[in-house]
């Protein structure tokens, strides 16, 4: 997962996409910050909020909604 891109939901979400294009979470804006919320799914499709491949990434906030520093600080290298 090298590549994320970012997908507008709305003017406060934003989907978050593997390069594959798996829902791996969502940036909310919240107080004028962006948070980012890790989502992960089981066998069976139901949500894990915080989990899935960024769960250590969960609750990262980011000043701007900058695509290339959101990108580097929430794919794993």
């Amino acid at each position: 997962m090298n590549k994320l891109t970012l997908n507008r939901l709305n003017n406060h979400v934003y989907l978050v996409l593997s390069d594959q294009g798996e829902h791996v979470g969502n940036l909310k804006l919240i107080n004028g910050v962006w948070k980012f919320k890790a989502i992960g799914y089981d066998p069976n499709g139901d949500v894990i909020p915080g989990g899935g491949p960024l769960t250590d990434r969960h609750n990262t906030t980011f000043a701007a909604l900058d695509e290339a520093l959101i990108r580097a600080s929430l794919a794993p290298t």
